[in-house]
Order: structure tokens, then sequence, then C-alpha cells
């Protein structure tokens, strides 16, 4: 019981969160948001907000990089802090521009995964990254 509590965890224990998050995070948001908008590219591109007006095509084009492609190395644990600065500029813009700041209501779903890869952002990828591999 007196573990349960305990607010201390070792370095495999904290190794092996940040891969389950990295990993669920990571596809949830490539397989659900970044696959459908490269798939639908053609159809989104004319309609797609564009806040800071550079263009719809452009503005698409930017966060198919940052939901798919930047996702992708986090999954892998590759390039894991410098991926993450992409996602949660692209998640930050859609919670306080397109729905509004909305955290308890329409952004909800903006708001976990901005709050996710801020949080892989400040603790890196852990030890099973691919991130580890290349810096020893």
């Amino acid at each position: 019981m007196k573990r349960l509590f305990a607010t201390h965890c070792s370095d495999n224990a904290f190794s092996l969160a940040l891969l389950i998050m990295r990993l669920g995070i990571g596809s949830l948001m490539m397989i659900q948001h970044g696959l459908d908008k490269i798939m639908h590219f053609a159809q989104k591109a004319s309609r797609f907000p564009d806040p800071f007006h550079i263009g719809s095509t452009t503005t698409l084009s930017l966060v198919v990089f940052a939901e798919f492609f930047c996702a992708a190395f986090v999954i892998l644990g590759l390039f894991t802090r410098l991926a993450a600065i992409p996602l949660v500029i692209a998640m930050g813009v859609a919670l306080f521009s397109a729905h509004k700041g909305q955290f308890f209501g329409a952004g909800e779903f903006a708001g976990l995964y901005l709050c996710s890869f801020l949080a892989i952002l400040i603790m890196g990828p852990g030890k099973v990254s691919l991130d580890r591999l290349i810096g020893k």
C-alpha cells in the first residue's frame, strides 16, 4: 500500500511511460488526423482554415507535416523534441483559433493533444528511442 502512494519512480518506469505516451499519442495523431488529411488533401485544401493568411493549401500542408510526419518521428523517438514543436504549435492553433479556446468544449481533443505533446517536448523521448541510440 505504501508503494501505491510513492512519489518517485525508477528510470525504467519513466522511460516505459514515455514510450507508451509516445506510441499512443503519436499513433492517434498520425492515423486519426494526419492520414485523413493526406488522403483527402485535394478536397480539404480549398476550404481549410487559414488563420495566418498564408493560403489554405499552405496551411493544410504545414498541418499535414506536423500531424503525420512529425507524429511519425515522435513515435520512433527520432528528433523527438524537435518534432514535438510543430505539433505543439498546430494543436495550440487548433485549440485557440479553430475551437476558440474552448478547452472544456469543442477543443477538448486539441487541448489533450497539446498537453501531451508539450509534456513530450519537456521530458524528451526516454530510453527506448532512436534518439538515445544516436546519442550513444
